[in-house]
C-alpha cells in the first residue's frame, strides 16, 4: 500500500504535436486514398476532396490552437492581489455518497491556497442526512480556521443550492464552484485563481480527471473520451478566450458574474419549462457576456464517472438537451464580433457536416450509385481520435503509470465508435427532445459510490499524529483493479 496525495500535471510537449499533425496527416491520405479506390464518379471525388480539406484544416487549426494553450503564471505583484481575494466555495449536494463527500471535504483542508469559506447545502437530499460527515466537516474547518456553513434546504435543484450558499458569502470576490464527489488536487485552488490576475478574465475552468477511470471500460473510455475534449477542443477555445462550457466539478467565476446574474440564473424557462440542467454552460454564458472565459490546465480535480451504461446514458441525454438549449442562447445573446459567437457556429458546421458526409457514403452512394466506401476509410476516425488523444499520455498522474495511459489511448476505437453510432443518435435524439428540462439522476440515491465492496465507514479511518505538529485527517482507499492507492490529506495544525 502507498500514502501519497492523489496529485497530477498536465505535460506540454513538442513531440506530442509533430505527433498529433502526423497522425492527422495520416488520416487525410488515407481518406484520399479511399476517395481513389472506390472509383466515384469525378463530381464525387471533387466533392469529398473538398470535404477532406475542409476537414483537415479545421483539425489542423484546432491543433495549432490547443497547443498554443498557456498555464497563466502572474508576476509577484499579482499574486499579492490574489491572496487577497475572498474565494468562497458552493459544494451543493443532493443523494451525494457519503465517502465521495467526505473526499471532497477533505480535499478542501488539504489545499496549498485554502478557500475562505466553504458552503455546502444540502439540498433535500432523500438518501440520507450526512449527520456524521457534518458534525466531522464543522469541527475539521473551525479546527482549521476555515469559514464554513453547512444547510439543508427544501430540493430545488442544483441552480437554488448554489443560490443559498451564495446568499451566505455576500463578501466573496471569487466563486468556486465543485460538486459534491469533486476530490481537488492540493493546489487546485491556487491554480485556478491565477487567470484572474487579467483584469479581463470573468471565468477559469479547470481540468477534470476521474477517480475512478479504472473501475471497468466503461469508465476508462469515458475519461479518456472527456479528458481529451477538455485538451483538444476546450484548450483551443481557451486560446482565444472563448471556452463555451465550464465543467462542474471545477470552475471559478468572478463573483459579480455570478450575483449579478442570480435571477436570471434561477428563473430560466424554455418553451414555458423551468431549466433544471445545464448550469455550468450559463455561468460560462454570463462570463463570455462580461470578458473572456479561459482553462486553467494546472486545476486539476478528480471526480466520479458513471460506473453503468443506464447511468452514462441519462446524464449524456441531459447534457445533449442542455447544449441545445444553450447553443441557441449563444447564437442570440453573444456578440458577432467575439470568437465564441463563431465558435459555435463552426461547431454547428462540423456536426451537420459530418453528419451529411456519413449518411452520404453509407446510403446515397451504395442505394444511388452502387458504391462502397472502402476499408481504408474505417482508419480515418481512428487515426483522427489517437491524434487527438495524445493529449491525454500528457497527463501524468499520481496513481498511475504511463503503460495504465498507454492502454487507455489505445481503446479510442472504443470511443469513436461509440461517439460516431450510439452517441450521434443520442445526440440527435436529446435535441428533438430538450424541452424535458428534468435532471434525470441521483433520484433514488447515489450512482456511483467510492468503495463498492465496503460501507464508507470501512473505507475513511481517521488517525492522529501523536509527536508532531500535523493533524492526519482521513485515509481514504481509492477501489483500482490494478493497484491499491490511497489519498493521504494533511495539513497544519493550527
Amino acid at each position: 500500500m502507498t500514502n501519497r496525495l492523489l496529485t497530477a500535471r498536465v505535460h506540454r510537449s513538442g513531440m506530442v504535436f509533430a505527433a498529433a499533425v502526423t497522425l492527422l496527416a495520416a488520416a487525410v491520405w488515407a481518406a484520399h486514398h479511399g476517395v481513389q479506390a472506390a472509383h466515384y464518379g469525378d463530381q464525387a471525388v471533387s466533392r469529398l476532396a473538398a470535404v477532406w480539406a475542409i476537414t483537415f484544416l479545421l483539425l489542423l487549426s484546432q491543433t495549432i490552437m490547443y497547443h498554443c494553450e498557456r498555464t497563466r503564471r502572474p508576476s509577484p505583484r499579482a499574486h499579492r492581489q490574489l491572496d487577497g481575494l475572498h474565494v468562497a466555495v458552493l459544494l451543493p449536494v443532493y443523494n451525494e455518497d457519503e465517502g465521495y463527500l467526505r473526499l471532497s471535504l477533505e480535499s478542501m483542508l488539504a489545499q496549498t491556497r485554502r478557500p475562505d469559506s466553504v458552503h455546502v447545502v444540502d439540498d433535500g437530499s432523500t438518501s440520507g442526512d450526512y449527520a456524521a460527515v457534518r458534525t466531522w466537516w464543522l469541527h475539521a474547518a473551525r479546527t482549521a480556521g476555515m469559514a464554513t456553513t453547512w444547510q439543508r434546504t427544501p430540493n430545488g435543484g442544483k441552480r437554488h443550492a448554489q443560490a443559498a450558499g451564495v446568499r451566505v458569502s455576500p463578501g466573496a470576490d471569487v466563486y468556486v464552484t465543485v460538486d459534491s464527489d469533486s476530490c481537488l488536487a492540493p493546489n487546485a485552488i491556487e491554480e485556478i485563481l491565477l487567470p484572474f490576475a487579467r483584469p479581463k478574465v470573468q471565468s477559469v475552468a479547470g481540468i477534470v480527471l476521474a477517480t475512478n477511470s479504472r473501475r471497468n471500460l466503461l469508465t476508462r473510455v469515458t475519461d479518456l473520451w472527456f479528458v481529451t475534449g477538455q485538451l483538444t477542443d476546450r484548450s483551443a477555445l481557451s486560446a482565444m478566450g472563448a471556452v463555451l462550457v465550464n465543467s462542474g466539478p471545477l470552475a471559478a467565476y468572478r463573483a459579480p458574474v455570478v450575483r449579478d446574474n442570480l435571477d436570471s440564473y434561477l428563473g430560466e424557462t424554455f418553451m414555458g419549462r423551468p431549466v433544471m440542467f445545464s448550469d455550468d454552460s450559463l455561468l460560462t454564458l454570463y462570463a463570455l457576456l462580461r470578458g473572456r472565459a479561459v482553462q486553467q490546465p494546472s486545476a486539476i480535480v478528480f471526480t466520479a464517472l458513471p460506473e453503468k451504461a443506464s447511468h452514462f446514458a441519462r446524464m449524456y441525454m441531459r447534457w445533449m438537451r442542455g447544449s441545445t438549449i444553450r447553443s441557441l442562447w449563444r447564437m442570440r445573446y453573444l456578440p458577432v464580433t467575439g470568437w465564441a459567437y463563431w465558435a459555435q457556429l463552426i461547431r454547428w458546421f462540423q456536426v451537420a457536416l459530418s453528419t451529411t458526409v456519413l449518411a452520404w457514403l453509407l446510403i446515397v452512394e451504395p442505394v444511388r450509385y452502387g458504391t462502397t466506401p472502402p476499408a481504408s476509410f474505417l482508419i480515418v476516425p481512428f487515426l483522427i481520435g489517437w491524434a487527438q488523444a495524445l493529449r491525454y499520455l500528457g497527463v501524468i498522474r499520481s496513481d498511475e503509470c504511463i503503460r495504465q495511459r498507454a492502454i487507455t489511448w489505445l481503446l479510442m476505437p472504443a470511443a469513436v465508435l461509440g461517439s460516431w453510432t450510439v452517441l450521434r443518435a443520442m445526440r440527435w435524439y436529446g435535441m428533438a427532445t430538450c424541452a424535458r428540462t428534468g435532471w434525470g439522476t441521483r433520484q433514488n440515491g447515489a450512482e456511483v459510490t467510492l468503495n463498492a465492496k465496503t460501507s464508507a465507514s470501512e473505507t475513511a479511518e481517521r488517525t492522529a499524529l501523536p509527536d508532531d505538529d500535523t493533524m492526519r485527517i482521513p485515509v481514504v482507499k481509492l477501489l483500482n483493479p490494478d493497484t491499491e492507492t490511497t489519498l493521504q490529506l494533511t495539513l497544519p495544525a493550527r
